[in-house]
């Protein structure tokens, strides 16, 4: 059996600091690997004390209270990439029970299955919650018979509402390309990135910039060219994206820095998630966001629990951003899920006092099990109980009091 025990300290808010010490201990019994991680936080904004992390045993997060609008204005889709019940859990643990993820009054299930395979990927996965159609894994934006998908954001914007997206991944990986694009097979990337730069989002905040260069695409063309026409700041780093001054903006966090995991590529999603709200709350119709924890998935995949562990403390300060606005604004709807479970982690055992987890990965791929759902704001209870992942997104509808429109192009 390949052990790994990791101690990682790392702060449940701003700023991020880690430190963390790995010992590796082989044995012959088996070549399953089972990690033991600790994390401790605090939150230094919220003394341990506080009225709103105190329940009955003292010290947990408590759920918010649904606000009095009926109708959703404003609707932000949340996708943990990979993030099962499991690593939800653990990251629960881990904060020592003042996770946003408490804080939510109604959760649910997703049934994740694609329409040609038991366990799906992540472009069949995004299709499904933002296209509502269930489709071929390796599919992104297109049903099954090869017809093309208008989004939920594609909808929203047609209806008047501002758009945009925030991602730890390249712009034209699985997942954010369901909000935009329409290929049979996710890794064209050359088309995908054609489609980027026709969107009419006003906000797409990730990595990727390799495949925008001429030099590095088959056709030569220049996509960042059609951005820059179309009126679009564009920024190259984190820096450039705190101080962006437009209100279209793309970013595209030079490689390989997008690629890095969170505790060195410091605070890209919680800087990007704010600088889409600031710009995406001045359109007075509301708006629609996708946001997602891309490398939950990546690590996952590598069976790197350290690594998870970052991501989902990096998720955790995401979601503390989202719910504390979606808390004073009183219209919006936050809805999290994951598109897929990722490495079939098993928690084996732990310490909630201590906030720790011993935990164990099944398979470096996909499992095919349901994943969380978590939902806050008007018409968050219709979320609650199991569902499909293609219901997600007529049910983001239904919360506006919108009429579900045709979803072909």
């Amino acid at each position: 059996m390949k052990k790994q025990v990791i101690v990682l300290a790392l702060c449940a808010m701003l700023p991020l600091t880690a430190l963390c010490q790995s010992k590796q201990k082989h044995t012959q019994a088996s070549s399953e690997r089972m990690t033991e991680m600790s994390i401790r936080g605090e939150w230094i904004d919220q003394p341990s004390d506080s009225p709103k992390y105190q329940s009955d045993n003292g010290h947990e997060t408590q759920k918010m209270a649904q606000p009095k609008a009926k109708r959703a204005k404003n609707v932000i889709i949340i996708i943990g990439d990979g993030m099962g019940t499991a690593q939800v859990y653990s990251s629960i643990v881990a904060q020592r029970g003042k996770s946003n993820f408490l804080r939510f009054p109604f959760s649910g299930f997703s049934r994740t299955y694609s329409n040609n395979k038991y366990t799906t990927d992540s472009g069949a996965g995004g299709t499904a919650i933002v296209g509502g159609k269930k489709t071929n894994n390796k599919f992104v934006g297109m049903a099954a018979d090869s017809t093309d998908i208008l989004s939920f954001l594609e909808l929203a914007h047609a209806q008047g509402m501002a758009t945009g997206f925030v991602v730890t991944c390249s712009v034209l990986d699985a997942t954010p390309a369901s909000t935009y694009g329409t290929v049979p097979y996710r890794k064209m990337f050359d088309t995908l990135s054609d489609q980027f730069s026709h969107i009419p989002f006003e906000v797409m905040i990730g990595g990727g910039l390799h495949e925008f260069l001429p030099e590095n695409r088959k056709d030569g063309k220049h996509p960042l060219d059609t951005l820059v026409q179309r009126g679009y700041e564009v920024a190259y780093s984190l820096d450039a994206l705190r101080k962006a001054q437009s209100n279209k903006l793309v970013a595209l966090v030079s490689e390989p820095f997008y690629t890095e995991r969170a505790s060195v590529r410091g605070p890209l999603l919680q800087v990007g998630v704010e600088k889409a709200l600031n710009i995406l709350t001045q359109n007075k119709e509301g708006f629609a966001m996708m946001i997602e924890g891309s490398q939950i998935d990546w690590a996952c995949h590598n069976n790197d629990a350290e690594h998870m562990a970052e991501e989902m403390a990096d998720f955790e300060k995401m979601l503390q951003i989202v719910l504390d606005f979606a808390e004073r604004d009183g219209n919006t709807l936050v809805v999290v899920t994951a598109d897929h479970e990722t490495g079939g982690l098993v928690l084996l055992s732990g310490d909630i006092e201590k906030g720790t987890n011993e935990c164990k990965y099944m398979t470096g791929d996909h499992s095919g099990v349901m994943v969380p759902v978590f939902a806050y704001g008007p018409g968050a209870e219709q979320f609650s109980g199991i569902q499909n992942n293609t219901e997600i997104f007529a049910k983001l509808f239904k919360a506006m009091g919108k009429t579900m429109p045709a979803t072909k192009k």
